[in-house]
């Protein structure tokens, strides 16, 4: 676990950098658990970044060539990348995710909210963004967040942004997120 304060740190200078190149870009991960608990720990930040005519990775290694605190680290055989914030010890790493493959395709004031000043997914999004990776991955922090989201947001949850086919899969696998979800349907029925 790290300290939920380096990350906010380090997203804070990442998205100062992408900021200045016009790039949009949302955070996500348990970084917003973290914030909207009060959490003084948190295990994870990613970034979603719109392309625009460029690869989502290219636009952010522009963005930050020649940054005296962040350095770029490619992973070609996985396809991933990753930014680090090198001035605190140990260093923060954060995920760079490409927008419509990990998150929303586009990055608006429909899809993220401000929190301290950042760009994060919103409610809606960030659990469309945790379901997506819970069919992939099958990790239990992507369950915890979820569950975490639907108990205290259920009501600020668009049914019309969460792929309801795996979030029945979901609620079958995890009962707890039952009766969020059925509020949550019952909402939209009316």
């Amino acid at each position: 676990m790290a300290d939920t304060a380096r990350l906010l740190d380090a997203a804070m200078v990442l998205s100062q950098a992408l900021s200045a190149s016009n790039i949009p870009h949302a955070f996500h991960g348990t970084l917003l658990i973290a914030l909207l608990s009060n959490s003084a720990h948190c295990n994870e930040i990613l970034c979603i970044v719109e392309g625009g005519g460029v690869h989502p990775f290219g636009r952010v290694r522009q963005a930050i060539e020649g940054h005296q605190s962040l350095t770029v680290m490619n992973s070609p055989w996985t396809n991933r990348l990753h930014v680090t914030y090198q001035e605190p010890i140990p260093p923060v790493t954060i995920e760079i995710l490409p927008a419509g493959e990990e998150g929303p395709r586009h990055l608006d004031d429909n899809t993220i909210a401000r929190i301290r000043g950042l760009p994060f997914l919103t409610v809606s999004e960030f659990v469309r963004a945790k379901i997506n990776a819970w069919t992939t991955r099958g990790l239990d922090h992507d369950v915890q967040d979820v569950m975490w989201v639907l108990g205290r947001y259920w009501q600020s949850i668009d049914i019309n942004r969460i792929p309801e086919q795996d979030m029945e899969r979901f609620v079958l696998q995890h009962p707890d997120a039952a009766p969020a979800w059925a509020a949550i349907k019952d909402r939209f029925s009316t």
